[in-house]
């Protein structure tokens, strides 16, 4: 993992993520599949990956194939996989707004469940078991729903503004979830691209078509061993 030397320019960039989006927070139906479905296996043997997160999933100020749950969709069919992707995230969404939404997105089967979500609460100074809790919650209700799914959370990392033990507490938590269900974690979805100017639109904050590229690497690297 990167040093997070450029930890000051990820914890701005999160901070304009949550500012920008809370405000345009609009739900994502949970059967909109952000690619095409390949020709090769029909749709009844298809599994599906539900993504389920904020406006890094959705792929804020992007078109929707740009996002890197298509383009993880895009290597699923390269491979010839029998998978189907569906983006179920929104712009702006907390740990709190996440387990009151999950409710509606259970309404689709599901075979691997992509966690994304706790940075928004981290800029709120949101109490930390507060946020395990939620996210734990999460967890709960897909188990209960669908006992045989396979879990993938997605860790994010912020910078000490709220001072060293809050942000230690921040990210050890994606960790210990992931222990205590066993779970596959991504220890930081923003690898390599939280703060690298390059990779981010001009607002500096959300990524490029590029940036999603990366964090649909950094999500693959650990999904390809669920499928």
């Amino acid at each position: 993992m990167k040093s997070i030397m450029k930890t000051g320019s990820i914890i701005i960039a999160l901070s304009i993520i949550f500012s920008s989006c809370a405000n345009d927070k609009k739900p994502t139906a949970a059967d909109q599949n952000t690619s095409a479905e390949s020709n090769s296996v029909p749709v009844a043997k298809k599994k599906t990956i539900v993504f389920f997160g904020n406006s890094l999933t959705v792929g804020y100020g992007l078109t929707p194939e740009q996002a890197f749950p298509a383009l993880i969709q895009k290597r699923i069919d390269s491979l010839g996989l029998p998978y189907q992707v569906v983006n179920a995230g929104v712009s702006g969404e907390t740990t709190s707004g996440g387990i009151t939404r999950i409710d509606w997105i259970l309404q689709q089967p599901m075979d691997v469940f992509v966690l994304e979500l706790g940075a928004n609460d981290a800029l709120r100074g949101v109490e930390i078991p507060v946020i395990r809790n939620n996210l734990q919650g999460i967890i709960d209700k897909v188990k209960a729903k669908y006992p045989q799914t396979k879990f993938l959370l997605a860790g994010m990392q912020i910078t000490p503004n709220m001072g060293q033990k809050y942000s230690d507490g921040f990210r050890d938590l994606f960790g210990e979830l992931a222990a205590k269900n066993s779970m596959a974690l991504i220890p930081f979805l923003l690898e390599g691209v939280g703060g690298e100017v390059e990779l981010n639109q001009q607002d500096g904050i959300h990524p490029t078509a590029e940036g999603q590229r990366r964090l649909a690497e950094n999500v693959w690297k650990h999904l390809q061993n669920l499928l």
